[in-house]
């Protein structure tokens, strides 16, 4: 069965075990990076968050409540289509989550990205993977929002 809120704690604390007793000393580990998810946000009745770790930052969907997912096997794909666009997301399983979608956005971390910099790379893709795309490269986000915010006062 699906969570029935946010399941961002326990995918943080399960992040947090992996890093602590599996990549320790790996050499593509940003040893200075934290396990930071985002508070998770329902889309489509299932939970959308974002996970940054010291070795990857990934976009990552959990079934929501009541939901049910078919047993899939690990690392298969599937192509979804959320409001930015399609993506593709790989099925994994963790003990303490069952099993989850995950889409990788970068593996392994840049060493030069700053924690600051990590943890607002993680939630700005949230953001973006819920965000309407605009596709008229002279038509920004902001100026399409305000075009329609100024129509519904009219």
């Amino acid at each position: 069965m699906g969570f029935d809120v946010s399941p961002h704690c326990e995918v943080q604390a399960a992040f947090m075990a992996i890093a602590e007793q599996e990549m320790q000393g790996l050499p593509f580990v940003h040893a200075t990076m934290p396990v930071y998810v985002t508070p998770f946000t329902r889309f489509e009745e299932q939970w959308l968050g974002c996970v940054l770790t010291p070795w990857m930052l990934s976009l990552q969907i959990y079934p929501g409540p009541q939901q049910c997912w078919p047993r899939r096997p690990v690392s298969q794909r599937l192509g979804l289509r959320l409001p930015y666009g399609e993506m593709t997301f790989t099925v994994g399983e963790l003990p303490a989550l069952g099993q989850y979608l995950s889409c990788s956005l970068m593996s392994p971390l840049d060493r030069g990205l700053s924690v600051d910099a990590g943890i607002a790379l993680a939630d700005n893709c949230l953001k973006m993977a819920l965000s309407l795309p605009v596709t008229d490269a002279a038509l920004s986000r902001r100026a399409l929002l305000q075009g329609l915010r100024d129509k519904a006062h009219a």
